[in-house]
């Protein structure tokens, strides 16, 4: 075959629009590319800026350029029967078709692919599908990405690599895809096809390294095999090794593996007060800067504890992201430098692993919901299986749509067959839990540390010592779990997966099975199953008038802006319930009794049919189907907490956005305080548990979390530890801060004009004097969205992009890669933006903090918990809300020296922190920047002094 890979360059992407240029690589059949053919085209029209800077084609590039009628006498005969190549190709095709029209040649009726289909299902993992940033991880030269030759150039060779690797695809796995792709009469399913029968043509290789099993090619071994990562009988490797030696080998192998490797004083601190609260049975409140290499000062300990003592530690993280980090970057590097050989394993929550019962189960079926969408994520993962071994969700790059299709694959508890599912020796979760019951140190997140909890410590191996990292998340976390968090969706899904119509959802499936199976009780079974349709069709009715009605309770909100995620809050008091509540709990009754009768007519029915039918796909089906009964059953019980009301140490409030009103309904029930709960789960019951943070202690004291974590008992027993650790970097020379004594103030969310137009002139001017390199912090997403507009107009003469969250598409970490990959950017970012951005370098200069992160008062828990500490006579301003705004403010400072050759300037606007009295806790509790104030007018030299003193 040849194919021809298309790009072009145009003044829009509208159908009016014009090409200004045009790339064309040919590539022959035996995979070489033999010719690259380029031109400008003149345009009828101007070529917009924004055009011109994106692609860098100026006007004077085409003004003497060939017209149209002449580029394509040249570009046809070389379209003369190929495969039509592109990356995204349905736009540069579009194009094509207008102007082999409007030069007068027929249309081209040949086949298309796009190679972002193939990079999505060849390389499920690549994290992004954009031609420039595939072209660096595959290592393509691309020197003028947009511009027409050198992308078609560069899409001609990562065409070629996904030929390439789908070459290597074992041949089971190629039918698959064929057989995916054929019912579709894509000219994907042709190409599959193609490559199908050339490896049918080939010798089977005996030794693939793939895993053949039930028409399935995996990467994945039975974990039955998965061995302790030491012999029993063997000596303690650490017998006769006190901690200090053990830390001389691993120091000696740190230095041969890095030769930059330098020891940290703050680094060895927090190593000896690990050590020290294991083993003097100690809790640990250590807060440990951005720096001092905390994942190895507690997985250092940890695995000396481990292995020498024979138990567990278990250490949790708040985000799947830092579990990720731990698992690909420390953990290999400790595998190389521990004297030993111990295992250390990342287990998550469950429904982040795949399925395969499940996964088998709807391929055979071929039961997908929207089939276009949903045949390439069943692709992308049939492909996944021969590269995974760990079956995380994680690993793939789902698209938007993959997430509801991952839901129907994913593990769960009440859906697991356990020992006899056909795939348990190869099960991700088994797997996973295998590893964790036979590691020395166990990997997890907040989130799985209460689900273990709520689940009588079913899922997580037994453990008498842990640590906790980021732990001023910790609060947080206990509250969602161990309250209740209900979305209008929940229930939904679990309604419209059970039975959607007649024809379709798991009681439909089970019903069809029934009918072709010759029981004797079938015409009864399916006299019960229709009879349960019409309950859940009221049920679901009711669920959607209730939505609707417990939406229309909250308050109109005026300043609400799209997209601002917190638009309605509406907080339920116990003691003062809205009118007609009654109506509302009426209908809330009808669904409790409905789903109460689905429940028990379903839970006999299937108990009956398992009784008779011992067949894998019936029990498949009845385990799936039961497993979604256990899901009504607990939202029903969920509701029926919510809508009661009842519980004083309980707030309960609802959130919803206006675009999607009663469709993005969400409830909270929330305990108020949790410290009593974490202080029977974790401090009364684990022997140590060692709390780490960049931020932890407020004004240089630990107390507030102290209060916050239920740890006041184990301080006056003196079983509590707290260290805060010098920080590795010289603040004093890195970092200046800096307080425009003059800004005007502002009250509320929103600014008024004169505080705006000298935020905005502010904000340029220090960009311009530090090129760009800025991070801006708001505290409030309407603020932003005030600043965004005039922003980027007086940036944009100076060639200084603006980025800004909910304003340009994409996630926290899309914008933050977009902002590192441009060399003048302005980053504007609302609450998610104040911690967990690490952006090191030169990327980064200036840090802007807009207002002092306080949170709004009127959010129901902190009204909640303000109330609760008024009530006790304490200052809720002072107990509370200034503690968690310096713990964020801290955070967001955090963001700007990440080493110790970073540089950088904060600008604090909000003059609060120079005249109240309260000010002061935030200055101290910084880790020691120059701070200086003066008027705004000698703010931008006084910046560009800084950064460059030799100037």
């Amino acid at each position: 075959m040849k194919y021809a890979v298309l790009d072009f360059e145009t003044t829009g992407n509208q159908s009016s629009d014009e090409i200004i240029q045009v790339g064309l690589a040919i590539i022959e059949p035996d995979k070489t590319i033999s010719q690259v053919y380029r031109s400008f085209v003149k345009p009828g029209v101007p070529i917009p800026p924004f055009i011109t800077g994106l692609t860098g084609i100026t006007e004077e590039d085409v003004k003497d350029a060939p017209e149209l009628d002449e580029v394509m006498v040249e570009m046809v005969p070389l379209l003369n029967d190929v495969v039509l190549v592109g990356h995204n190709v349905a736009f540069d095709f579009n194009f094509l078709q207008s102007a082999l029209d409007k030069t007068g040649y027929l249309p081209f009726t040949g086949r298309i692919l796009d190679t972002m289909d193939f990079l999505k299902i060849l390389f499920p993992s690549l994290t992004s599908y954009q031609l420039g940033l595939v072209a660096a991880e595959f290592g393509v030269e691309h020197d003028r990405p947009h511009q027409a030759d050198s992308d078609a150039l560069a899409t001609a060779l990562i065409f070629l690599k996904c030929v390439e690797e789908c070459a290597q695809l074992p041949l089971l796995t190629l039918q698959r895809l064929a057989d995916l792709f054929a019912g579709e009469d894509s000219d994907l399913g042709w190409f599959f096809d193609a490559m199908t029968q050339e490896k049918e043509r080939e010798a089977m290789p005996s030794e693939d390294g793939f895993v053949y099993y039930r028409q399935f090619a995996l990467q994945v071994e039975d974990w039955l095999d998965i061995q302790a990562p030491r012999d029993s009988s063997d000596r303690n490797p650490l017998a006769d090794v006190t901690f200090e030696q053990f830390m001389e080998q691993v120091r000696e192998r740190l230095r041969e593996r890095l030769p930059q490797y330098e020891e940290r004083e703050a680094q060895n601190m927090m190593l000896n007060e690990v050590m020290r609260a294991f083993e003097e049975d100690k809790h640990l409140l250590v807060e440990a800067g951005t720096g001092t290499g905390k994942s190895l000062g507690y997985l250092l300990p940890a695995i000396y504890h481990s292995v020498k003592n024979e138990e567990k530690v278990m250490v949790s993280t708040h985000t799947i992201n830092l579990q990720e980090q731990l698992r690909e970057r420390d953990v290999p590097l400790l595998t190389e430098v521990v004297p030993f050989p111990f295992r250390a394993a990342v287990f998550k929550g469950r429904q982040h692993y795949l399925c395969l019962r499940k996964f088998e189960h709807k391929m055979n079926r071929k039961d997908f919901a929207t089939p276009k969408e949903e045949v390439m994520t069943a692709a992308q993962m049939v492909v996944w299986l021969t590269q995974t071994e760990n079956g995380d969700d994680e690993e793939l790059n789902l698209g938007n749509r993959g997430g509801d299709f991952w839901e129907t694959v994913a593990s769960e508890s009440e859906s697991c067959l356990g020992r006899s599912c056909p795939w348990f020796r190869k099960c991700f979760y088994h797997r996973a839990k295998h590893e964790a019951g036979v590691a020395d140190v166990v990997i997890t997140n907040h989130s799985k540390l209460f689900t273990d909890i709520q689940a009588g410590h079913q899922l997580l191996p037994g453990y008498e010592r842990l640590v906790i990292d980021e732990a001023h998340h910790l609060e947080d976390v206990a509250g969602k779990h161990l309250g209740i968090h209900m979305k209008y969706f929940t229930v939904v899904h679990t309604l419209t997966r059970l039975f959607k119509d007649s024809k379709t959802g798991q009681l439909a499936n089970l019903r069809s099975s029934i009918d072709a199976s010759s029981a004797e009780k079938a015409a009864e079974w399916c006299a019960v199953i229709d009879g349960i349709y019409p309950t859940l069709v009221d049920v679901k009715e009711s669920w959607d008038k209730l939505s609707e009605l417990l939406f229309s309770l909250m308050p109109d909100r005026s300043d609400a802006a799209p997209g601002d995620p917190g638009q309605f809050v509406y907080r339920l008091l116990p003691t003062r319930k809205p009118k007609d509540w009654e109506t509302l709990t009426a209908l809330e009754n009808q669904i409790y009794v409905g789903l109460g009768d689905v429940l028990r007519k379903g839970d006999r029915l299937l108990s009956e049919i398992r009784e008779e039918q011992d067949d894998y796909a019936a029990e498949s089906l009845l385990t799936d189907i039961s497993g979604l009964f256990k899901d009504l059953a607990g939202e029903r019980e969920s509701l029926r907490f919510f809508m009661k009301l009842e519980s004083e140490d309980t707030v309960y409030w609802m959130e919803a956005n206006g675009n999607y009103r009663s469709r993005s309904l969400q409830m909270y029930a929330v305990p108020i305080d949790v410290s009593a709960q974490l202080k029977e789960f974790f401090f009364d019951r684990k022997k140590s548990v060692v709390m780490t943070s960049a931020t932890l202690s407020v004004d240089k004291s630990f107390q507030y979390m102290i209060e916050q974590l239920g740890l006041t008992e184990a301080a006056e027993e003196e079983r509590l530890i707290t260290s805060m650790l010098p920080s590795p970097f010289n603040y004093r020379d890195q970092a200046l801060l800096v307080i425009p004594r003059d800004f005007p103030s502002v009250k509320g969310s929103v600014g008024d004009d004169h505080f705006i137009n000298t935020l905005v002139q502010s904000l340029a001017d220090s960009a311009v004097a530090t090129q760009g390199r800025m991070l801006v912090l708001f505290t409030s997403y309407r603020m932003l969205r005030q600043v965004y507009d005039p922003l980027k107009e007086l940036l944009s003469a100076q060639g200084i992009t603006v980025i800004g969250q909910g304003m340009d598409s994409g996630s926290r970490s899309k914008l933050t890669r977009r902002f590192q990959g441009q060399n003048a950017s302005v980053l504007l970012g609302t609450s998610s933006f104040w911690e967990g951005v690490d952006i090191p370098g030169e990327a980064l200069t200036s840090l802007a903090i807009v207002r002092l992160p306080f949170q709004p008062p009127n959010h129901p828990l902190v009204e909640a918990k303000s109330e609760r500490l008024q009530r006790e006579k304490k200052n809720p301003f002072m107990k509370l809300s200034v503690p968690q705004a310096v713990i964020r403010f801290k955070q967001g400072f955090g963001r700007l020296v990440r080493s110790s050759q970073d540089r950088g300037i904060v600008i604090v606007y909000d003059t609060r922190i120079l005249e109240s009295y309260y000010g002061k806790y935030f200055l101290y509790s910084l880790p020691g920047p120059k701070m200086e104030h003066m008027p705004m007018n000698q703010m931008v030299p006084r910046i560009s002094e800084w950064l460059n003193p030799e100037a």
